[in-house]
């Protein structure tokens, strides 16, 4: 299922024990590795010196890692990182992009010129931030948010994919609603249908879907489920539109408004797994 593994890895935080984790799981085994490491704009004439500092780093993370250096794809640019992993992300066709992240909330990320803020709301490629204040655990118990949605089935398809090659995996599916809806003469409500629908397709894939049904707040509602379940990885789709002025700007019209995405991002008890609308369904 992924093919190319794109890492941005700053050499702090929890990153390496999360590939570490994903490289038990069979299915991302097989994958090619590409570590990426970013020379910041600021070393100017100190490039050369900054970037055999950066190898060494690269090389060091590699040999923790226990991987064959030959099998290893290791970058080293210079530039703005957030701008630079977009990119690489983009001429490598990365299936998935694996970065670090403070936890910040959105304004305090955006004002701190927050590189995995950044990328998280850009990049349409499925994304997995760990935060540097998460505990990362052996991958077992995969929780999807299914809200129905198109991209909300590429979320649980993902997620299926990943627990169908873990022994003793589980898959759990959390549906918030808003409100409770009266259930229709059928007896089932919408919330019902949804799960069903999820749990049927989630058994085609090869996969058995405990599902839940909550009320209230989704982003809250998302990470209170997950951390009473335990879940090792949360996986969730994200509909939140991007910026359609210039990349280089951050979405200053959605600060004050509310994005579940990026509550769950800040607030999970796992990592999270983010999954976008691909650019040609738009």
């Amino acid at each position: 299922m992924f093919r190319n593994l794109l890492i941005a890895d700053s050499g702090k935080g929890h990153v390496e024990d999360m590939v570490r984790m994903l490289r038990d799981i069979p299915a991302v085994r097989q994958a090619r590795l590409n570590l990426l490491h970013v020379v910041a704009e600021q070393a100017g004439e100190s490039y050369t010196e900054h970037s055999q500092k950066a190898a060494g780093i690269v090389a060091d993370a590699v040999q923790r890692l226990g991987l064959n250096p030959a099998e290893v794809n290791t970058i080293i640019r210079q530039g703005d990182t957030k701008q630079t992993v977009l990119k690489v992300a983009d001429e490598l066709d990365a299936d998935l992009i694996v970065m670090g992240s403070r936890g910040l909330g959105r304004l305090q990320s955006i004002l701190s010129n927050s590189a995995s803020q950044y990328v998280f709301q850009l990049s349409t490629r499925p994304m997995l931030l760990v935060r540097d204040d998460l505990y990362v655990r052996h991958i077992n118990r995969v929780m999807v948010a299914v809200d129905g949605t198109g991209v909300g089935d590429d979320a649980l398809k993902l997620a299926c994919e990943l627990v169908r090659d873990i022994p003793g995996g589980s898959l759990t599916g959390i549906h918030i609603s808003r409100q409770d809806i009266t259930p229709s003469r059928g007896g089932k409500t919408p919330a019902d249908e949804v799960l069903d629908k999820a749990v049927q397709r989630a058994r085609a894939l090869g996969v058995e879907l405990k599902p839940i049904h909550a009320t209230g707040d989704i982003g809250r509602g998302v990470c209170q489920a997950a951390e009473q379940h335990k879940a090792d990885l949360l996986v969730i789709a994200s509909q939140d539109r991007r910026p359609l002025v210039a990349r280089s700007l951050v979405d200053i019209d959605r600060l004050l408004g509310s994005s579940v995405s990026d509550y769950i991002r800040v607030h999970a008890p796992a990592p999270v797994l983010l999954v976008r609308e691909p650019e040609g369904r738009r």
